[in-house]
Parts: structure tokens; C-alpha cells; sequence
């Protein structure tokens, strides 16, 4: 074996034992959301008096932090490295779960949304999972790097619910604090595997370096980009504002188990990332715009089985194509985004999409509690026919213009 052949072996070894720890340390942190959107809401509602509208407040604070958390971990990672930027939020994840809890037994609403916060920022750490997997990892073995990140996403479907059915009546009868304590060891055992990491450092050649950076105004008023960011907004935005609903509607309105609303959001959180191990496969035969769109369809479709009736199979049904409908429609709308500028402007791009994403998220999981308080389940399934239909109308466009440029 020739001296390059060896040191490709030893690269891809590091490589490979790297993208294991990240993939374990993935499926135990993005638990954490499963476990929020499932009793998130109930909880809340608990904790209120009269006016219940604000029962998904908490929630809006999580989404709120994964945006701060998005921020604060490329901060962090150049200051202290990756690796310890992820102990770091490890950390706050931890401390987020203790506090829910806290504010659970000392019913206190607006500490508990402060908790969530902080799951939150710790969430938004996480989303930078797979950057570090597939940056760690030789060109070749990118795709399997990033293959592996998305199977810990599918663990994580299973064990946050599961974590809830199993502990929210551990200090009964304050129910769904045990879900939030179980947070703490969790997070706790990934900074053990954090701990474990050899990243190497990501570099930036000098050809990319000495070329021309547009201005960021410049880049999202673009088509490809605006485009991206709506659907891409408008997929992430509606499957916030119906799971974070669902539960609401399931055990308060309709008189089902917080058991059955669980595994309905398990049965979400699995169809949000299984389909991931082909949908860039999909992407390549038919094309982004195309994807988009199929997932634009799917969203529609879960709507329509969610207005046909209140019964278990409509819940579960409609938060199953939800999460197909956001898997596509979101990985697809990321692909156009990322297609829409150069690797040496990502940072500022990437930034500025998620601060307008994850804020939209944030407005979107709050206004839920309300519209559900107010109106009712059936008007939250009818806020996804303009949005879908408008961004349906926006990605054709762009796949009518990019077929006329091919011609």
C-alpha cells in the first residue's frame, strides 16, 4: 500500500469515527424537540388560568433560541472549536430541561417558557450536526456522513416521545416534569461523546478567499433565492403551526390520551426525516423545483385529510404527510437557497435565512395557541391553502425560467 493510499485509509478511518459519535450525539440532542412539541403545549395550557391563548408561548421561545442557537454556535465554534462549542450547548440543554422542570412544580408559565429558551439555543446547536459530519469527512464519503446524522434524526422520532410516555407521570401529580428531567442525563451523555471528537480544522483556499463577495442585498433579492427562502419559510412555518396545534386539538378539544398525541408526534417526527435517506436521490432524477413542489402537493393533501374529521386516523394521517410534506418541501427549498450563492458568501447567506426562517417559525408556533383558541382546529388547517398556493406559484415560476434558459 502506497504513503497517499495509507493516509486516505487513516483519514477515513477518523472520519468514520467521527460522523459515529456525531450521529449518536444527534439522535440523543434532537430529541429534545419531539419531546417539547409534545407536552410543550399541554403544559402550558395547564399552567394558565382563563385565557389559554397563550398556551403555545413556550413553544415560540424554543423556536425563538434554535434561532439564537443557529447564531451563537458559529460564534462559538470559531472562538472555543466545534467540539466545545457543542458541550456548550449541551450544557444549556441540560440546564433548559431543569428549569422546565422547575417551573412545572412551581407553576410558573413564564419560567417554563424561559427553559424552553434555552432547549431551544441548544436545538440550534444541534442543527449544526451534520455541517461538522460532513466538513470532518473526504469528499467521497460526504454523502454517507451526512446519511448518517439524518438515521440519528430517526432515533431521536422514537425516543423523545417515548422518553414522555414513560416519565411525564414520574412526579405525578406534577405530570410532564419527569419528560424534561430525562433531558438533563441526555444531555449529559452527548457531552461525553462531544468530549471524544477529533475534528480537523475546516480551511479556506486562497482562490476562494481572493474572490469577489456580492453584496447580501444583492444575493436574496435574486429569484433563485427569494424563491428558496418563501418555500422553504412557508413548509417550516406550517408544520410548526399544525404540530404545534395537534396536541391542543387531540387532548383538549377532542378528549384523547396525551399518549395518543405523543405517538402522533412521533409518527410526525419519523415522516419529517425518513424520507431523507432518498429524497436527494429524488432531488438529482427530478430535479429541485420539482421536489419542492411534490412537498408544496403533500402539505395540501394533510390539510385536506385533517378538515375531513376529528377521528385519531385524521390526526395521525394528517401529522404523518406533514412531515413528508416538510421533509420535501424544506430539503428541496434548502438545495435552491444553497444554489443561489458562492461557498465563500454561505456564512452571511446562511445567517441572515435562518434569522428571518427560524423568527417566522417563532411567530408561527405562537399564533397557533391563539388561532386554536379562538377559531378552532379546522381554521388552522385552512391557513395552508393560501400559503402553499402562493409558494406552488412562486416555484413553478422558477421552473418555468430555468427550463427557458435551458432551451
Amino acid at each position: 500500500m502506497t504513503v497517499a493510499a495509507q493516509g486516505l485509509e487513516g483519514e477515513l478511518a477518523a472520519a468514520r469515527r467521527n460522523v459515529f459519535l456525531l450521529s449518536a450525539a444527534q439522535a440523543i440532542l434532537a430529541s429534545a424537540g419531539p419531546i417539547v412539541f409534545a407536552v410543550g403545549g399541554l403544559a402550558g395550557y395547564q399552567l394558565l388560568g382563563e385565557d389559554k391563548s397563550l398556551a403555545t408561548a413556550p413553544l415560540t421561545g424554543f423556536n425563538v433560541g434554535v434561532a439564537l442557537g443557529a447564531v451563537l454556535v458559529a460564534i462559538l465554534a470559531r472562538a472555543l472549536g466545534r467540539a466545545n462549542g457543542f458541550i456548550v450547548g449541551a450544557l444549556l440543554g441540560a440546564a433548559g430541561g431543569l428549569l422546565s422542570a422547575i417551573a412545572l412544580f412551581r407553576s410558573d408559565f413564564w419560567l417554563m417558557a424561559a427553559g424552553f429558551l434555552m432547549i431551544g439555543v441548544s436545538s440550534g446547536f444541534a442543527q449544526k450536526i451534520r455541517f461538522a459530519a460532513a466538513d470532518a469527512s473526504p469528499s467521497f464519503y460526504k454523502p454517507r456522513a451526512i446519511s448518517w446524522i439524518l438515521a440519528g434524526g430517526v432515533v431521536s422520532a422514537i425516543l423523545g416521545p417515548q422518553l414522555v410516555i414513560f416519565t411525564k407521570d414520574l412526579f405525578e401529580p406534577v405530570l410532564f416534569a419527569g419528560a424534561f428531567v430525562a433531558l438533563v442525563p441526555l444531555c449529559l451523555s452527548a457531552i461525553v461523546l462531544f468530549l471524544m471528537l477529533r475534528l480537523p480544522e475546516t480551511r479556506i483556499s486562497a482562490g476562494v478567499q481572493a474572490a469577489p463577495v456580492r453584496p447580501l442585498a444583492e444575493i436574496v433579492l435574486t429569484q433563485r433565492f427569494l424563491t428558496g427562502m418563501v418555500c422553504g419559510i412557508a413548509t417550516y412555518a406550517l408544520m410548526t403551526f399544525m404540530m404545534t396545534g395537534a396536541p391542543l386539538a387531540m387532548v383538549i378539544g377532542c378528549g384523547f390520551s396525551p399518549e395518543l398525541a405523543t405517538l402522533g408526534i412521533q409518527w410526525h417526527v419519523l415522516a419529517m426525516f425518513a424520507p431523507s435517506f432518498f429524497t436527494g436521490m429524488l432531488i438529482q432524477h427530478f430535479g429541485t423545483e420539482k421536489v419542492v413542489a411534490a412537498g408544496l402537493l403533500i402539505l395540501m393533501a394533510c390539510a385536506a385529510i385533517a378538515h375531513m374529521g376529528i377521528a385519531l386516523w385524521n390526526f395521525w394521517g394528517a401529522l404523518i404527510l406533514l412531515g413528508v410534506g416538510w421533509n420535501f418541501g424544506f430539503i428541496g427549498s434548502t438545495a435552491i437557497v444553497a444554489s443561489s450563492y458562492r461557498p465563500h458568501e454561505a456564512d452571511k447567506v446562511q445567517g441572515f435565512h435562518d434569522i428571518v426562517l427560524f423568527g417566522t417559525v417563532a411567530l408561527a408556533s405562537f399564533s397557533s395557541g391563539k388561532v386554536f383558541t379562538a377559531y378552532g382546529w379546522q381554521t388552522i388547517n385552512l391557513v395552508f391553502w393560501p400559503v402553499t398556493g402562493i409558494s406552488l406559484f412562486l416555484v413553478l415560476m422558477l421552473l418555468y425560467r430555468t427550463r427557458a434558459r435551458a432551451r
